[in-house]
């Protein structure tokens, strides 16, 4: 699939990726021009459809392409080597910072993905996010130590709590039409000291 896509050099995909996030987290799946993101890209609506045969096609392989961007960046940042949680929460956002320095666009585009209300996107998206999440907490899971935290923690618990008020912070940043990396980063600094606090009794 997309043979002819990644048949071009790094740097024209990057440019077409980044169209896409950018047009489509500005609008709604049906208010997406094709032709804006081609125009954006640098290059004809034809040629667009040469690599991706239809805008739906083109949407959701930008939806897996996020996932997939960003977990090559946690392993880059080698976010699951430290033992410590919360260590490996600040490579995560270290590495989620760097992504937004490549790809300003994606995080957006992630958020107002998930919350898309057309029949013919809406389950299939929540069907990939709901597969790679599970395999994700599954394998985070793998590598807490009970010992390390609160007694009789439940730890699944705390991992979805500290997912949802992630993605929740998320979806107000891009409500407020601002993805600010410095202000993100000192907030989510901020969270991770209060989490660590909760979840351990430990200061940062």
């Amino acid at each position: 699939m997309n043979e002819r896509f990644y048949r071009l050099p790094k740097e024209k995909q990057q440019l077409i990726i980044n169209a896409g996030f950018q047009v489509f987290s500005q609008n709604s799946y049906k208010k997406s021009p094709v032709a804006q993101i081609a125009a954006t890209a640098g290059i004809s609506k034809s040629l667009l459809f040469h690599y991706f045969h239809n805008k739906k096609e083109l949407y959701l392989f930008l939806w897996k392409k996020s996932a997939e961007i960003t977990m090559d960046y946690l392993e880059k940042y080698h976010c699951y080597e430290p033992k410590d949680f919360f260590e490996m929460m600040e490579r995560g956002m270290e590495a989620k910072l760097q992504v937004m320095k490549e790809y300003p666009y994606m995080f957006s585009f992630t958020v107002k993905a998930f919350y898309e209300k057309e029949e013919c996107l809406r389950t299939e998206i929540r069907k990939i996010y709901q597969d790679c999440f599970e395999q994700k907490m599954a394998e985070s899971l793998k590598k807490l130590n009970p010992e390390d935290f609160i007694h009789g923690l439940d730890l699944e618990m705390m991992m979805r709590e500290i997912y949802w008020t992630s993605e929740g912070y998320l979806w107000e940043m891009v409500q407020k039409g601002q993805l600010d990396s410095v202000q993100m980063k000192k907030d989510f600094g901020r969270l991770i000291s209060f989490w660590k606090f909760v979840y351990t009794g430990r200061k940062s």
